[in-house]
């Protein structure tokens, strides 16, 4: 949202939803830290204004990753939580892949990816950037459901949970794979999975959003504006830094493939509202959803996006004209 504000942003109410099993009251909009540690244009000291203004707006989960600066994001969100010492703020993270490949593939083995001794290692170098005895929730960054069936899996995940290093556990699933986890869930570790779910992604709606309802998984929406191309913003001629992430996503194959589809978008944005928060409010719109985590780089992104709690869910009609929009794709080089 940008321009005259559409109501009282600074008077609006963050709402909560539960986050599966945990029973945790999560914000709807989560913030994510991605871009506060290897995207350009980032400060650390605007980074932790940022952070600490969500939290008077409301927002009190945050997910972070040790790959994320190599550690960086995490110490963000620990100094974060030790200035709120009296807010209740769940902090989520994630174990690097040994290997250092994104995404997961089945031909890796799961002993080259997340041995027992490193993912022990690897949370404790969480632990402490995070400056807690005990993480809210740690997920492995990468999956494959071959591994499922692995016998150190599940008495890392027992191991993890019965000696206090962790209160919960989580997937983070492959791009544009939201069935490469399903079996996982089913061996009862898994208490949250985290999705790649927006206008463009709807595939998490066929399979994977009725199992969470099933087992009570807590569902974490990443990517709510499909890496920034959602923000309305970006055109044809959109370049990022070679340093940036984004320099590779957004090549110019995937531009010409993209910028169309978010045009076409445009044209739909009703009266009033803009396409960011029509696709933020997307997303809130199903319920299965507990928190969409949007990386938040300003202090007007921040006061926007928290506010779209506030606005509710896009009516039906709305909704059934954007499943016109869902689109399928396929893991590419450049998506990695």
């Amino acid at each position: 949202m940008t321009g005259k504000l559409r109501h009282n942003q600074r008077d609006a109410r963050m709402k909560y939803r539960k986050l599966g099993r945990t029973g945790w009251d999560v914000s709807e909009i989560g913030y994510g830290l991605w871009g506060m540690a290897e995207w350009a244009g980032s400060d650390d000291v605007s980074s932790l204004q940022y952070l600490q203004q969500s939290i008077e707006l409301g927002c009190n989960f945050f997910d972070s990753a040790w790959a994320y600066g190599t550690g960086k994001a995490d110490g963000l969100l620990g100094e974060t939580l030790h200035r709120n010492p009296g807010k209740r703020l769940y902090a989520a993270s994630k174990v690097p892949p040994a290997n250092d490949q994104w995404p997961a593939l089945p031909s890796y083995k799961y002993h080259d990816v997340f041995a027992p001794d490193h993912v022990l290692e690897f949370t404790t170098f969480i632990r402490r950037k995070l400056g807690v005895p005990m993480i809210d929730l740690l997920q492995f960054h990468v999956w494959d459901d071959s591994w499922a069936d692995e016998y150190d899996f599940r008495t890392t995940v027992e191991k993890l949970k019965r000696e206090g290093y962790i209160r919960y556990f989580g997937l983070s699933l492959n791009r544009w794979e939201p069935w490469n986890g399903m079996k996982a869930i089913r061996t009862g570790l898994v208490d949250t999975v985290q999705v790649i779910y927006n206008i463009f992604d709807q595939s998490p709606e066929d399979e994977l959003f009725p199992l969470c309802r099933e087992m009570n998984i807590g569902v974490i929406a990443r990517v709510p504006l499909d890496e920034g191309s959602l923000g309305g913003k970006m055109t044809l001629e959109t370049r990022f830094p070679s340093s940036d992430w984004r320099s590779k996503y957004f090549g110019e194959e995937n531009l010409k493939n993209t910028i169309p589809r978010v045009e076409a978008l445009k044209k739909i944005v009703p009266q009033g509202m803009t396409l960011a928060e029509m696709a933020l409010r997307f997303v809130l719109s199903n319920t299965t959803v507990s928190t969409q985590i949007v990386g938040m780089r300003s202090k007007q992104h921040v006061l926007e996006n928290t506010t779209v709690s506030d606005l509710g869910p896009l009516d039906s009609g709305l909704l059934m004209e954007l499943k016109k929009h869902r689109w399928e794709r396929k893991p590419a080089a450049w998506s990695d």
